[in-house]
């Protein structure tokens, strides 16, 4: 097949004066390498497009593919994952991952918590922030815990961010709401392990991969999976492979992972990010259906790792869910006019 790859750079952001922080999901140049490498060795023809922006001016100049690999974050608005998926449908492309209609929910954390609830999945309790006066009306017990609606990779997330009385709640709610310029999601604090269930296929056919446990090391901000903690992981954290055959518990976060993952109607591959009470009950914290995949630091290629699975077999099965979806009779590709690089 003719594929395209659409991403966002964080080199290319940064150069335009973005910060660290603002440009924190966005991939590195040996993410896109990595992908056109397995694509290449799996016998596919591939074109580098870039961001949204890159794409717009690709199809305005009438290039097509065969599929787009879209790894292409989005940097502004709630519904920026969304972005390139809904101009390729526009065009009729099919591409991999998620549609438009799920990655503009699960990036709001709160309205993908409420799917999740009316399914009948386990998560916290909670209450969304849009203004510094919401906080009064929250009534749920304390510890609670404070994060952005809708970004990802720990931003906004501290050690603060585990909450113990409302004066600290309205101060930190204040602050993210200045900061993030959008609303506060407010859950009950969940003081058990963590888990994250990398899933692939659609549907059906969707299947738990393996899960893997994140464990804080000394020097870690405590109690949470904090931006510093992911940002420096190598040497504030450790991951443990999950073995549900001999961890209850672990069984019991993948089962409920992959429902969580069909109840959304992701596709493809993703990963659901799980946390247990203090009864050892996992609850669903947030869902990933674009996760990261770079070969060594995401964890959906970590947990390939720790099951025998190599990262040209994660792409090969990501691409081959895609294709099922491609309508017989579409119309056929135009090779693009500029160079395939």
């Amino acid at each position: 097949m003719f594929i395209g790859l659409t991403y966002d750079l964080r080199n290319d952001y940064l150069a335009e004066g973005y910060g660290e922080e603002e440009t924190a999901e966005f991939d590195r140049p040996d993410t896109i390498n990595a992908i056109e490498t397995a694509l290449r060795d799996l016998g596919h023809q591939t074109d580098r497009i870039g961001h949204g922006r890159a794409l717009v001016n690709r199809l305005a100049a009438g290039d097509r593919w065969d599929l787009v690999f879209n790894i292409a974050e989005g940097l502004h608005g709630l519904a920026r994952e969304a972005q390139v998926p809904a101009i390729l449908d526009l065009y009729q492309i099919p591409y991999t991952f998620s549609d438009a209609l799920v990655l503009a929910l699960t990036l709001h954390k709160g309205l993908t918590k409420v799917v999740v609830r009316d399914a009948g999945i386990a998560t916290p309790d909670f209450a969304v922030v849009h203004e510094p006066e919401d906080v009064e009306r929250i009534g749920l017990p304390f510890p609670l815990f404070a994060k952005p609606v809708g970004e990802g990779t720990g931003k906004g997330i501290t050690a603060a961010s585990k909450i113990k009385d409302r004066q600290t709640l309205l101060a930190i709610c204040t602050d993210l709401l200045a900061r993030y310029r959008q609303p506060v999601l407010v859950e009950t604090y969940l003081p058990g392990r963590e888990f994250t269930v990398a899933i692939w296929g659609t549907g059906h056919d969707a299947q738990v991969i393996g899960s893997m446990e994140v464990l804080l090391l000394p020097g870690a901000e405590a109690d949470v999976y904090s931006y510093v903690n992911k940002e420096r992981s190598e040497e504030l954290c450790s991951y443990q492979r999950g073995r549900p055959e001999e961890d209850e518990e672990v069984g019991q976060a993948e089962q409920m992972a992959l429902a969580a993952y069909r109840a959304l109607g992701c596709r493809d591959a993703g990963r659901v990010d799980v946390r247990s009470d203090g009864q050892g009950r996992p609850n669903f914290i947030e869902v990933n259906p674009l996760a990261g995949i770079h070969p060594e630091h995401s964890d959906l290629p970590m947990i390939c790792g720790f099951m025998g699975i190599s990262y040209r077999e994660l792409i090969d099965r990501i691409v081959r869910s895609a294709s099922q979806r491609v309508l017989t009779g579409a119309p056929p590709c135009r090779k693009a006019e500029h160079p395939v690089k």
